[in-house]
């Protein structure tokens, strides 16, 4: 099994300076991929925080890591044009010498939609035009597409992506993975959608898989992905729980029992999330 680590989002403020290390402890301690939330905002009552823009600090890595795999966890095809989008993972893909995967949802956190002023009507709707015209563009497709949501005219990724983009599809809803199983090379579930547990796992990939016979998608060809949520004992929390974490402690065990349960890579979601907890979760794991 792979095994990876998201980045701090908006658990605290962290300048690029502290990214960067922990970004390169991760690298040094062995895991396999690094991946950065793409959101722009979040907002309530009592609080708001913003991390860094995603697609800035993914250039950025790609340029200061060597062996990782990076990637968005998951990017908002709402966010930004579906040919941005393509053109924005093609050179961050190229930089990388190849180790870009483009994580890709529809996006759900509606105080950022508002803020920002991005539409939040018929999410599905919108990320299947987009989907369609992304996955094209990184084929090396010319695409037009005279859609409801999406309209592009004889586009395409100029230079042409130098090798395949693989794709991961970050979602639970029916549409969005009716419309984007077929096409993709994995698939990640948020720790939160399946309890965290390995049995939660196993009953929403049954679901996966189920919509993967419904589009024709060869089951044993789909990679699947799923976020851990990961507590270091004697620390104070940096994130709001909504389900019970993995102690790191137990994370082998843990770990092995998701690899039966059918995960082919585990993206930890550690609390704290600093230098000294990659490398915990380094000799952990």
């Amino acid at each position: 099994m792979r095994v990876g680590v998201q980045l701090p989002e908006v658990e605290r403020v962290v300048r690029w300076p502290e990214m960067l290390a922990i970004a390169q402890t991760v690298e040094d301690a062995g895991f396999d991929s690094i991946w950065v939330g793409d959101h722009l905002l979040y907002r309530d009552e009592s609080s708001e925080r913003g991390p860094l823009d995603a697609w800035t600090q993914l250039a950025a890595l790609a340029a200061s890591t060597s062996r990782v795999t990076l990637g968005p966890l998951v990017a908002a095809t709402a966010f930004h044009a579906p040919g941005i989008i393509a053109r924005m993972s093609a050179s961050i893909a190229e930089v990388s010498g190849g180790r870009f995967v483009l994580g890709i949802g529809a996006g759900w956190n509606e105080p950022e939609f508002r803020a920002f002023g991005f539409p939040y009507d018929h999410l599905a709707s919108r990320f299947v035009e987009s989907f369609e015209v992304v996955r094209r563009l990184l084929a090396a497709e010319r695409v037009t597409l005279d859609g409801t949501y999406v309209s592009v005219a004889d586009a395409v990724v100029l230079p042409p992506p130098a090798q395949r983009v693989p794709i991961m599809i970050g979602s639970k809803g029916s549409r969005v993975l009716e419309a984007s199983l077929a096409h993709v090379d994995a698939w990640n579930a948020w720790y939160s959608w399946y309890g965290n547990s390995p049995e939660g796992f196993a009953r929403e990939r049954a679901k996966v898989d189920e919509i993967c016979r419904r589009v024709g998608r060869d089951v044993a060809t789909l990679k699947r992905s799923a976020c851990v949520l990961v507590s270091l004992e004697g620390t104070s929390r940096q994130r709001r729980y909504e389900c019970d974490p993995v102690s790191v402690r137990g994370l082998r065990d843990h770990l092995a029992a998701l690899a039966s349960a059918g995960v082919d890579e585990a993206i930890l979601v550690l609390d704290p999330i600093d230098e000294g907890s990659v490398r915990t979760a380094g000799r952990m794991r």
